[in-house]
């Protein structure tokens, strides 16, 4: 009797152990509607072809995935969504031999087998669902431009002032840009935390924010999660929480201090005795690179560089009036209060350079190429034919110029890059194009030294054009680590309206060496100081100009 009792209980404890085993919790029931969501929306060949209202589709699904314990229940409550939706017609070109190379680090369906989340039943069917998955034009998604090969998201409902109190909204939000991230986005497998993390980690913060603020910061720190300095984000609630109130100083964070760089308002500046080279080591008595670190989250970027040129309105603004700082001047700390403004109260204008280009000491060509125009490059490369060198300022955003210099400075065609876009047809698959060429096969028409000059605020155009310079018979690339976002962008609204992007491609160089995050290849590293600052010293230009007169 006693072995039976013992038996019974030995059992009734291994099923309780099986049952609790197979529960889940809020996160993973929440995470993997999100996939399921999204993964029929672009394969399911009804959904994908607009027979529903998939928001609606979500909202009527998540009090049944609410009412689910354990993983068996929560599977059935797919199984009868995926049933409801009709039958699939066996695909006839899903499964046939390919022409395409593809690039799969972004291609991970693998959820689909986790036996810990989803019945062996329900992997089943989603995975008929993607050898039979939807072909053809799609009412979700679709191509930008042919040419190129970036998303445009469509017909997706705006819901434009929609309360924020609204949990489903909010859960909408995170779900529809988590799965255009999850399927269109060239560069989601180098991201810091690994997508599905990133999911995990959101759930909570869309789900029970405190506030209208904290929610608007939650979007924005997943936005920044994917880790690209196209993916901005800015709404009056993100404006509130960072602060309105400016001080009148622009800054750039060298040695995890803020270094004075210029003003905003020179009469305000000297007010508030301001100078350039003013190192400012606190603010409210937080170390710069603690106030950087605790905000990082929310500062996008695809490295640190950019982050850092990013910060101009999260280390000093507020919502007061002014500021304590401690600073140090003529290797002497000091510490005062600065007054904050609005920024309208600056009056500043925007200077836009005029100098298209000049002839330095020594016979050295210099161009600001955030300023020339095609039209423009013939007239300059004659007036500089005879330089023995020209110096390219591409710290800007150039205006189309590349292919037009490249045919002065090469002597032959040249690949300068590969490209890597979705595969509509098979989401979350992106597939590899050769891009175009550069330059000309003929006589070299400038013989010089030719320079790049780059740092963290040469982004997206500029970096590209950097790639197709390089090919040239004598250029060098002088300066720091770029933006690290190449590629044409994808602009698309979040629900509620607010707007953000992607980088919608991917550009690698022609040996596939990638170039997001990373930035361009330099030949010659070199940072600003604070006492080049102090001294008003262009440091990488100088650089520049040893080099060509080594």
């Amino acid at each position: 009797m006693k072995k039976i009792t013992l038996l019974l209980l030995f059992i009734f404890t291994c099923g309780n152990l099986i049952f609790a085993q197979n529960e889940l919790n809020e996160i993973e029931k929440l995470a993997t509607t999100a996939k399921v969501w999204g993964f029929l929306k672009y394969y399911h060949p009804e959904v994908a072809d607009g027979k529903y209202n998939w928001d609606k589709e979500l909202f009527k699904i998540l009090p049944k995935v609410k009412n689910s314990k354990n993983k068996k229940q929560l599977s059935k409550v797919y199984i009868n969504w995926i049933n409801s939706l009709g039958e699939i017609e066996k695909c006839k070109r899903c499964n046939k031999n390919n022409e395409f190379e593809y690039f799969n680090k972004n291609f991970d369906l693998s959820w689909i087998s986790n036996s810990q989340i989803i019945t062996q039943e329900l992997s089943e069917k989603l995975k008929f669902i993607e050898s039979n998955r939807h072909q053809g034009k799609k009412y979700y998604i679709s191509v930008a431009n042919k040419n190129i090969g970036n998303i445009d998201v469509t017909n997706e409902i705006e819901y434009k002032n929609f309360d924020w109190n609204n949990k489903d909204l909010r859960l909408l939000t995170l779900f529809r840009y988590w799965n255009i991230v999850e399927y269109f986005f060239p560069y989601k497998y180098q991201t810091d935390t690994n997508w599905n993390e990133v999911l995990n980690k959101m759930i909570s913060k869309f789900l029970y924010p405190k506030t209208e603020i904290d929610f608007h910061l939650a979007m924005q720190e997943l936005i920044v999660s994917i880790d690209d300095s196209h993916g901005g984000f800015v709404t009056d609630k993100t404006n509130t929480f960072f602060g309105y109130y400016w001080i009148p100083a622009k800054f750039k964070i060298i040695n995890n201090k803020a270094v004075i760089t210029g003003f905003y308002n020179d009469s305000l500046a000297k007010r508030n005795d301001l100078k350039v080279g003013d190192i400012i080591t606190k603010v409210n008595n937080q170390e710069i690179i603690d106030i950087f670190n605790q905000k990082e989250k929310f500062i996008n970027g695809s490295n640190v560089s950019r982050k850092k040129a990013n910060t101009y309105y999260s280390i000093f603004n507020g919502s007061s009036d002014s500021v304590k700082i401690e600073y140090i001047r003529n290797n002497k700390t000091s510490d005062k209060s600065v007054k904050r403004y609005l920024f309208k109260s600056f009056n500043y204008k925007w200077k836009n350079e005029t100098k298209k280009f000049k002839t330095l000491v020594g016979n050295i060509g210099y161009i600001n190429m955030g300023t020339i125009k095609i039209k423009d490059v013939p007239d300059i490369m004659e007036t500089l034919k005879n330089t023995k060198a020209i110096i390219l300022d591409i710290r800007n955003y150039p205006k189309g110029t590349l292919y037009t210099i490249a045919n002065y400075i090469t002597s032959k065609r040249n690949d300068f890059y590969k490209v890597t876009y979705p595969d509509l047809n098979y989401p979350g698959k992106f597939i590899w194009r050769n891009g175009n060429q550069c330059g000309k096969n003929r006589d070299l028409k400038y013989k010089g030294k030719v320079i790049l000059l780059v740092n963290e605020k040469s982004q997206s155009h500029a970096e590209f054009t950097v790639m197709c310079l390089q090919t040239g018979d004598n250029v060098t690339t002088i300066g720091s680590q770029t933006s690290g976002a190449d590629g044409n962008v994808s602009r698309f609204e979040m629900v509620g309206g607010y707007k953000t992007m992607i980088t919608g491609i991917g550009i690698f160089y022609p040996d596939k060496t990638e170039t997001q995050r990373k930035g361009v290849k330099i030949d010659i590293e070199i940072k600003p100081t604070i006492q080049g600052i102090i001294k008003n010293k262009d440091e990488v230009l100088e650089k520049a100009i040893e080099f060509i007169n080594e």
